[in-house]
């Protein structure tokens, strides 16, 4: 593709996710922003097909998720940067693929970096293969919305294939340099014995 047909579907994808971020500029993430999303906004709705179909794009185009965390089963790309367009949201694209990982989790899961929101996020979940899913926290997301509240930390995790992730960060604020608690050291060990 060319760099005028590759910003002209990553500027479409930033045009329709602003009418949420003003929607939801005033909320604070959790269960009910959450099932908010999931009702209003559910994987048969227009917003979601559109931010579906055009973050896939991105990524099929190359200018999304195209920069390796941990090989290609683990990329991201910084989308926009918190500014007065996004009402000071960042988006970022996350693509995680379970598939053939070797991190033996239940379920043949994958995990990514440990993290903290300080101030919440908002991710629209998008399968690439059927059954493949994002954790969240209320369980699996098979397709649809998570919403982690502020202060919420957690290993990313996918299962059953690929995912593609749109989070949106209040601020653009999140905490790599944070240490999992006690508790999820003796998980991991527990996992792996």
């Amino acid at each position: 593709m060319s760099q005028t047909q590759s910003a002209t579907s990553r500027d479409e994808l930033v045009a329709c996710f602003i009418p949420l971020l003003q929607e939801v500029q005033n909320m604070t993430t959790g269960s009910e922003v959450e099932q908010w999303l999931n009702t209003k906004y559910a994987v048969d709705s227009g917003l979601y097909r559109d931010l579906s179909r055009l973050i896939a794009l991105g990524v099929k185009e190359g200018w999304a998720a195209d920069t390796e965390v941990a090989g290609s089963r683990y990329r991201r790309s910084q989308i926009v940067m918190p500014s007065a367009e996004t009402l000071f949201f960042s988006a970022t694209a996350v693509l995680m693929d379970s598939t053939d990982n070797t991190q033996n989790n239940p379920e043949g899961s994958f995990r990514a970096n440990y993290h903290l929101h300080p101030y919440g996020e908002i991710n629209l979940v998008v399968p690439l293969n059927e059954g493949a899913a994002l954790a969240g926290p209320n369980g699996w997301c098979y397709g649809g919305w998570t919403a982690p509240a502020p202060g919420s930390h957690h290993f990313p995790e996918v299962k059953g294939g690929a995912v593609i992730s749109l989070t949106f960060l209040p601020a653009g604020r999140i905490a790599m340099d944070v240490k999992p608690p006690q508790h999820w050291d003796a998980l991991d060990a527990r996992m792996q014995a």
